[in-house]
Order: structure tokens, then C-alpha cells, then sequence
């Protein structure tokens, strides 16, 4: 019987120890739920361990195939560039060993019921139903970006939230790079008429955007006391959010992945970006990674399916 690929989680990182630790968690939890799976996880960058780390860990365990799954919501830079170019680097430091890639995780409908779910926890009593949410205007607030690309999918993450959920509308905000800000956000739903906002932040677990999310919405909210305004909670490491990583592995382990190029900055002139089509990627060396010392070479990162050249 052939070994299935081992698991690797591809981890964003923050300097917030208990979001790090939720992450580490995670893992844990994902190598609990498929004991006979190698999972091991680890941090482009901030938090250990390093990406390098968790792939030596398993090469340590016998593993020479595995399936790198991203735990990011968008597609931006780390997921299209960095974790590719790691990727590689690991590959040539371990001969022998193959990966294949999968998909960053969202949006997708499972995890739109947890958002779902946060927002009713945030709303408490009031809402009993569709009914009840006509009144509620939500305030989705992603990362944010440099890369066009993946502030558009947050974007249509909130679209995708708001058909057929019954709110008065659902409005998006960045905490970091992109435009609007979450109080230019609030801002915007106020001149539109609401009256009952809820921010909701779109990361998968706590740490210091989140909280950045939250302290700003408390200073808006003082401000306009005319506003009732909550907070809703991150997603968190819900059993949707498990089932949905085992599936982008099933993905990629079974399936030809290709993530969407149409509109890749590194391929498409696309206005105010036109300079960084053909841009060579870099690997993203991790603090804690040994290999950060040792000079920065060439490679190429596997980009769903395509290639593109990856250096300093």
C-alpha cells in the first residue's frame, strides 16, 4: 500500500505568543485528528518555527513526499511567492524529496458559516434569525495587501457574505497596506445609513492585527455614540476550519492545482503595478532558519503550475 504524502502547514507568523501558540495548536490538533498522517507546521516569518524546521522534521521522520497546504485566506505575496520559494530551498537542501501545493483557504463556504457564527455571537439575543438582520451592517476587515489581487478576494469574500444572509450590507476595510482603513470603513458605513455595525476581522486566529482591529473600532465607536457598534471575534480553530485544511491537502495530493494568474501582478500589467511583471520572487528567509546565513541563491518557486523565478 503506497504511504500518502505527509502534511505541511505553512503558517503566516505574528510576534503574538498566543496567536503563535494557536497556531502550533493547530497542527497539533490536524496530526490528533490523522494519526497515521506525519503534520508537522511551521512560520514564514516572526514566530518559530521556521518553515525550514518543520520540513526537517519530517524529512527526520523517513517523509519523502508531502503536501504543503498554506494557512492563509488570500493570495498574496507569502502564499504566491514566499512558501514557493521556501519550498524549493528545502527541496534542494534535502535531495530526494518531492511536495506538491495547495490552495490558500479561502473564501469558501464552510468558512463563511463561521463568520456567519461570529456575527451572531456578536449580536447576541438580538438576532434570531434572517429576520432580525435587516438593520445589521457588517464591516469585514482583511489584512490588507500590497498585492491587488488579494485585497479583491477579501472583497469578494464579503459578497459572498452577504448574498442571501439577510444583512442591510456588508462593507471591507484593511488593518494594514490597503485602503480604507477601519475607521474610513466605519466611516463609510455611517454615511450610508446604518445604524447597527458589526466589525468583523478576517484572520484565522488572534494576534496583533486583530487586536489592532478592535482597539480601533472601540476608539471610532466612542466617538459616534449615535452608532451601536460591536466587535465580532477571528475565526479560531473551528472543526470547519480543520475539515476545510484536510481537504485543500486531499487537493493537492490528488488533484493538478492551479492557483488564478488573471489578475497576478507578476503576470498581468495591471494599473499602478506595472512594474512588477516578470519580478524575480525571493525566498523568505526565517530568522530562526539557519539558512539565512549562508547567502541567497537562485531558485524557482512552483506557482500552481507555473514557474517563476525566485531570487535576491
Amino acid at each position: 500500500m503506497t504511504t500518502p504524502p505527509a502534511l505541511l502547514i505553512a503558517g503566516h507568523g505574528t510576534r503574538d505568543e498566543a496567536g503563535a501558540e494557536a497556531f502550533r495548536d493547530f497542527v497539533r490538533e490536524l496530526g490528533r485528528r490523522r494519526p497515521e498522517l506525519p503534520v508537522a507546521g511551521g512560520f514564514i516569518e516572526l514566530s518559530p518555527p521556521p518553515l525550514g524546521e518543520a520540513v526537517a522534521e519530517l524529512v527526520g521522520r523517513g517523509v519523502r513526499r508531502f503536501a504543503a497546504v498554506p494557512l492563509m485566506l488570500v493570495s498574496a505575496g507569502h502564499a504566491k511567492g514566499d512558501i514557493p520559494a521556501a519550498l524549493v530551498r528545502e527541496q534542494e537542501r534535502h535531495p530526494g524529496v518531492s511536495y506538491t501545493y495547495g490552495r490558500p483557504l479561502g473564501p469558501h463556504p464552510t468558512l463563511l458559516k463561521v463568520l456567519e457564527r461570529r456575527l451572531d455571537e456578536a449580536l447576541g439575543s438580538t438576532v434570531r434569525g434572517p429576520g432580525d438582520r435587516a438593520d445589521v451592517t457588517v464591516l469585514l476587515v482583511g489584512r490588507g495587501s500590497t498585492d491587488p489581487d488579494a485585497n479583491a478576494e477579501v472583497h469578494k469574500a464579503a459578497r459572498l457574505l452577504w448574498e442571501g444572509r439577510g444583512y442591510a450590507g456588508v462593507e471591507t476595510a484593511f488593518v494594514s497596506l490597503a485602503a480604507p482603513d477601519v475607521p474610513s470603513g466605519l466611516d463609510r458605513c455611517a454615511r450610508l445609513g446604518a445604524r447597527r455595525i458589526v466589525v468583523l476581522p478576517y484572520f484565522l486566529f488572534t494576534g496583533i492585527l486583530p487586536d489592532r482591529v478592535r482597539q480601533q473600532t472601540a476608539g471610532w465607536a466612542a466617538a459616534h455614540p449615535e452608532v451601536e457598534v460591536r466587535s465580532a471575534d477571528v475565526i479560531g480553530p473551528e472543526p470547519e476550519l480543520l475539515d476545510l485544511v484536510m481537504e485543500r491537502y486531499e487537493e493537492a495530493v490528488k488533484g493538478d492545482l492551479r492557483m488564478n494568474c488573471d489578475s497576478c501582478v507578476y503576470r498581468i500589467a495591471l494599473p499602478g503595478f506595472e512594474d512588477k511583471v516578470g519580478m524575480p520572487q525571493q525566498p523568505h528567509f526565517h530568522p530562526d532558519d539557519d539558512g539565512h546565513h549562508h547567502g541567497h541563491g537562485h531558485g524557482h518557486g512552483h506557482h500552481g503550475g507555473h514557474t517563476h523565478s525566485h531570487a535576491h
